[in-house]
């Protein structure tokens, strides 16, 4: 994007690529289908240490903008949930487009850069040959999912010109949990889904949460584990609609002789239910009609029903995590052309500076935003 906006301004391009091909990232997003940016676009859905940054590049070049941009190659796109955007003609056909908006410009694939110098400009020595340039762009990402070759690159390339940097933390990835939680809660049950609220840190998002062999992943789950630091506990909302107290003195009343676990099982799977009127407190209510049930036991297990604390052990990491937090302070860089204000003629875009946004195509628009604003300077 950002190359694409400055070879039409008359800038000659070069794009260095460590990768064997362009756009990886882009190619494996959505399952496929590339979730390229979301109708609701808006400042609060980002993370950063300065909220403030994202909004004037965010604002100068929209989700409409980019749709637009789809649409004048003919693609077209549509709305799965919550204002996420799929291209019809998969990831490929948006890589193609980027592609063919880089016509022009020179892209040096399997380039690992050596060296960077500030000399006259800058001084690039690479595997492959050594280059001379007024400005340099740093588009390089975070270090998630290492397998397709992330690094921490760019928060070395800001080190190396004196920028302060906020340390990448993995976002949007699964929670682990201690084999005791393992055990009681979720053992047999990989594979099952339902839809949570989950809280942390005044935060809070309603999705469907997956449970796995190592703990809970789904969309909920990657969404709240950005607000998440180690040793902070979480707290969910198995019956985000409904009051669970309301609902089991009800049927306590007027359906006496049913089970606990049976009642449940109109708003869970019968596994679930089975397994949450075993654990959720202390005494297992799973055999036991709603008469036979004491109404504190009964108050106890509402509560925990509509506000379960869990204490995640960690998270899978950097190995299946979406995109980081953390990134080059922004307080380095112009919000407006993201140059940093240390070192003229360097810049920082995309998920390299400290800006992340949530699941659902907010961070492939901030990189098409960024990108743009420092294509019109750069």
């Amino acid at each position: 994007m950002c190359g694409a906006q400055a070879f039409k301004r008359g800038r000659k391009v070069l794009v260095i690529d460590k990768a064997n091909k362009t756009g990886k990232k882009i190619l494996i997003s959505g399952g496929g289908r590339c979730n390229f940016t979301n109708l609701f676009i808006e400042p609060e859905a980002y993370i950063s240490n300065n909220p403030h940054f994202c909004k004037s590049a965010l604002k100068r070049y929209t989700q409409w903008d980019f749709i637009a941009l789809l649409e004048s190659y003919q693609l077209s796109w549509s709305e799965k949930t919550l204002g996420q955007l799929f291209c019809d003609q998969k990831s490929g056909a948006v890589l193609d487009m980027l592609m063919n908006e880089c016509q022009g410009i020179d892209i040096e694939l399997n380039a690992e850069i050596h060296d960077i110098k500030a000399e006259n400009g800058y001084q690039l020595n690479t595997n492959k040959a050594q280059y001379r340039s007024d400005s340099l762009v740093i588009a390089t990402g975070g270090p998630s999912i290492p397998k397709m070759g992330a690094t921490d690159f760019g928060l070395q390339v800001a080190k190396q010109f004196r920028h302060k940097s906020i340390a990448f933390k993995p976002a949007l990835v699964p929670f682990t949990f201690s084999q005791a939680d393992i055990d009681r809660y979720f053992k047999d049950l990989s594979g099952l889904s339902l839809e949570v609220t989950i809280e942390c840190n005044a935060q809070s998002f309603k999705e469907m949460a997956l449970i796995t062999h190592r703990g809970i992943s789904g969309p909920v789950t990657l969404q709240i584990s950005s607000y998440w630091n180690k040793g902070d506990q979480i707290i969910v909302n198995l019956l985000p609609e409904v009051d669970a107290l309301e609902l089991l003195l009800s049927a306590q009343q007027n359906r006496g002789t049913v089970t606990l676990k049976n009642i449940l099982s109109e708003h869970f799977s019968k596994r679930l239910a089975h397994r949450f009127s075993q654990v959720l407190t202390s005494v297992d209510l799973s055999e036991k009609t709603l008469g036979e049930i004491k109404q504190s036991d009964l108050r106890d297990f509402s509560e925990t029903l509509n506000h379960w604390v869990l204490t995640p052990s960690g998270t899978e990491g950097m190995r299946t995590a979406e995109v980081c937090t953390g990134g080059v302070d922004t307080n380095e860089l112009s919000s407006k052309t993201m140059e940093s204000n240390r070192q003229p003629g360097l810049y920082f875009i995309g998920e390299t500076v400290d800006v992340t946004g949530w699941l659902g195509g907010y961070n492939f628009q901030w990189a098409w935003s960024s990108g743009w604003a420092a294509g019109q300077v750069v």
